[in-house]
């Protein structure tokens, strides 16, 4: 029987090729946002990286970049407190959005740029899909379930990927695999496939650059 919310097998190799080909080129950083006035036009495809603090967005953004410094990763939870736009060979804005949860920030602080992550998934028109970065080690946790949330009603389509996959024994992945498809399963807006990743070892990378190729 089909599970619900299978792990996304590696594509053919003309999808793949797509996929390599779109990263193969120089990836820009454009700019960090700090309010909606300051964003680039909607000239492009978009695709955003959302996740809990230190979940990896940096590392996994670098590693489908193959540009080791191009996301500044940090072992500071909230760091990132801008919204990061990236090019992808001209045709794509990569975007980094601000960790949310925890984040060695001032209270204020935290909420103004969570107030922004609000405003930008709900208000970008060129938005095709939201990447949530779930952490193997632990699953969703109720501070993800208010990014789900937020995108059921934004209307905006995500999908689940979990990162650091290489941190856990196969048996405890296959749990956290069964714990992350009964929390997607409660949002309309989960694309029904999750992709699971280690920036350190390259697994799940190559899919991942192809998935983003061929959105449409």
């Amino acid at each position: 029987m089909q599970l619900p919310f299978p792990v996304a097998e590696e594509d053919d190799p003309q999808v793949l090729e797509q996929g390599r080909l779109l990263f193969a080129g120089e990836t820009t950083f454009v700019k960090g946002v700090v309010a909606m006035d300051g964003l680039p036009p909607p000239d492009r495809m978009e695709v955003c990286f959302a996740g809990r603090s230190n979940v990896g967005k940096s590392t996994l953004i670098n590693a489908l970049t193959g540009m080791k410094a191009l996301a500044r990763a940090s072992n500071t939870p909230g760091r990132t407190q801008e919204i990061n736009f990236f090019t992808a060979a001209e045709s794509h804005y990569l975007v980094d959005l601000p960790g949310y949860g925890f984040a060695n920030a001032p209270v204020p602080v935290v909420e103004k740029w969570q107030r922004l992550l609000k405003q930008y998934l709900s208000g970008r028109q060129t938005l095709r899909r939201a990447f949530v970065l779930i952490d193997a080690r632990h699953g969703v946790k109720k501070v993800d379930e208010e990014i789900l949330s937020l995108l059921d009603s934004s209307a905006v389509t995500f999908q689940a990927v979990l990162t650091k996959a290489d941190k856990v024994k196969e048996k405890e992945r296959e749990k956290v695999l069964n714990q992350v498809r009964t929390a997607l399963s409660k949002h309309p807006a989960a694309y029904p496939e999750i992709v699971v990743t280690s920036s350190e070892k390259g697994w799940g990378i190559p899919t991942l650059r192809a998935i983003i190729a061929t959105l449409e």
